[in-house]
């Protein structure tokens, strides 16, 4: 029975879903495609505007006409002709295109020229909102409204206009003004015939978000406003947000942005109007589901309660299993001698598992452990041969050449930083002892190198009882060095330590070559795949910055970081992150 409504629950609720999915889907889906052709109609008239507006701007009728009003010794008879041949242009002009209500040209305030040659010197503008928004915030569209030259030729109809300046590109500046309009209804009307659910309301807005057409009401709500701003100022052209309504059913927002004009088409449209028939269904669903539910407890009680206490205790022990409690696993198990059934045999080989299973990972964990730390002190051995051939040739080096007090001094350095690198009982050290070595591994290079390497050490914070892995430093140093000669005549790494309360940071700058892309991918997956063996075995060439790395995640763990990145000096900026740890008791 239990099954059976389980089954019966988890497929109504599965097919209710999916059925508000695709219905969403689809709506959401089909709402778009429609924006979308709706965006390139209006792109499309836009154009037309666009071109009319350049063809006026760049003619030399406007030009001659501008001319001629400036002129101070342009006589009433001159300034007439020309208003008279400007209308003309514009009559002729407005006529190509058939989205274009009208052109009208205001010059100084008090004259205005319309393209069906209507000249007046009556002051039409300076009380209007589309002027003073041009004006004073820049708006060259303007939302729907009654045009005062439209209405002098009979046309009481909306319009949406488009303003630009023709003497200047500072609106604020401009003495003449050209205004195109297009009548409203070329912009509502395909608007009209998309719909979104029964009721629901496509609007056109402004890249400001003010509604441009005289329709339905838009919204007066803080939190769809909020919305609109958002829209308007991230970066998607086009998506959908559900909206939490005041009341039971949410709204759904679809919208587009129009990329020329930064117009958005804002779609809205409730729940309960997309969904009615479906949320009349999930009532039904929920009244047999609660139903069923009933039915299937009393049977459960009636028919199997010799079954669903050591079940009970039994899902109970798995839980403890899962969070690792195999104590308390094995407590809710009830003993053999109680259970004589079938549930009884398994709760039994279930216990029997549970302690397998806990000495089974207490045995993988030791196994781990040791392997992790024969891996750490491997890799830590590694360090000292790698810098003590290279040394070992120095040396034998000036002892041709006869430099005795030369030789004396790197042996003394190296005679310092082997019996540091033997002490390998302890896998932290004190930072001041690694910088120790590395001030005894700077003598050998500027032995080595003479005045062609210049190394810097800066120190910053509080470093004093601070402990960190032993040789993660002069190996990177040494590196550095290497490969800074490889271009350079002069080798220059800068070495700075900084800590900021409980992490230690460690920079390493140098002037070489740099890194490539390639082998920068390989160190990368050397670290992440933390295969330890693969630096043992010599599979990798990048022996000081690989063996360092792998050193640092094997001790550190998750709390380690790394960052390589191009150096101010030219070269490689390595960046180790490592959490601080202080010496006990500081002594």
């Amino acid at each position: 029975m239990i099954l059976i409504f389980v089954s019966f629950t988890t497929i109504a609720l599965f097919l209710f879903n999916e059925s508000r999915t695709i219905i969403r889907s689809y709506i959401e889906s089909s709402a778009l495609e429609k924006m979308v052709e709706y965006g390139a109609y209006i792109e499309m008239v836009q154009m037309q505007v666009y071109d009319l507006a350049s063809l006026v701007f760049n003619s030399d009728v406007v030009h001659d006409w501008d001319k001629v009003l400036s002129d101070s010794s342009s006589t009433e008879g001159d300034k007439m002709l020309s208003n008279l041949e400007l209308g003309d242009y514009l009559t002729k002009t407005t006529n190509s295109y058939s989205s274009v209500s009208s052109v009208t040209i205001y010059r100084d305030h008090n004259l205005w020229i319309n393209g069906e040659n209507l000249i007046g010197k009556n002051d039409l503008i300076t009380s209007k909102t589309w002027y003073k928004n041009f004006k004073d915030q820049s708006f060259y569209w303007s939302s729907a409204h009654v045009d005062a030259v439209e209405v002098m030729k009979n046309n009481n109809h909306a319009v949406i206009g488009m303003v630009m300046p023709i003497d200047t590109f500072q609106p604020k500046l401009a003495k003449s003004l050209l205004k195109v309009n297009v009548n409203e209804s070329y912009f509502l009307e395909p608007l009209n015939r998309i719909h979104l659910g029964q009721d629901g309301t496509i609007f056109l807005l402004d890249r400001y978000g003010t509604p441009l057409l005289t329709q339905s009401e838009f919204p007066d709500d803080i939190e769809l406003a909020n919305h609109v701003q958002n829209i308007i100022a991230n970066g998607q052209t086009q998506g959908t947000i559900y909206l939490d309504s005041k009341g039971s059913a949410k709204e759904i927002l679809v919208y587009k942005k129009l990329p020329k004009t930064k117009w958005v088409l804002i779609g809205i449209v409730s729940e309960n109007d997309l969904y009615a028939e479906l949320f009349s269904l999930r009532k039904s669903i929920i009244i047999i589901a609660s139903f069923l539910l009933v039915l299937s407890v009393i049977v459960a009680i009636v028919l199997s309660h010799s079954i669903s206490k050591p079940l009970t205790s039994l899902v109970a022990a798995m839980r403890h299993v899962q969070r690792g409690e195999f104590n308390q696993a094995e407590l809710r198990i009830q003993p053999e001698s109680v259970i004589r059934t079938e549930m009884g045999f398994v709760s039994e080989i279930f216990r029997k598992m549970v302690g397998q299973l806990r000495q089974h990972i207490k045995n993988e964990f030791e196994l781990k452990l040791l392997r992790q730390q024969a891996e750490y002190k491997a890799l830590l051995m590694q360090i000292n041969p790698h810098f003590l051939f290279n040394t070992l040739e120095l040396i034998s080096s000036l002892a041709l050449q006869n430099r005795g007090r030369d030789t004396e001094r790197i042996i003394h350095s190296l005679g310092q930083m082997m019996r540091y690198s033997l002490k390998i009982s302890n896998d932290l050290v004190l930072l001041t002892d690694e910088l120790k070595y590395v001030e005894h591994y700077f003598a050998i290079i500027n032995l080595r190198y003479k005045d062609r390497a210049e190394i810097a050490v800066s120190k910053q914070g509080e470093l004093d009882g601070v402990m960190i892995t032993k040789f993660i430093i002069q190996p990177l140093l040494e590196n550095a060095v290497k490969y800074s000669f490889q271009t350079q005549e002069i080798a220059r790494v800068n070495l700075h330590i900084t800590r900021s309360e409980e992490i230690l940071v460690i920079v390493i700058d140098d002037n070489g070559p740099g890194i490539a892309q390639e082998q920068l991918d390989k160190v990368t997956a050397y670290f992440d795949i933390a295969e330890s063996n693969q630096l043992l075995t010599g599979v990798t060439n990048q022996i000081g910055l690989g063996n360092v790395l792998v050193r640092c995640k094997l001790y550190y763990g998750e709390l380690f970081q790394y960052e390589i990145d191009k150096s101010e000096l030219g070269g490689v900026r390595i960046k180790l992150i490592l959490p601080v740890k202080e010496r006990e008791n500081n002594v």
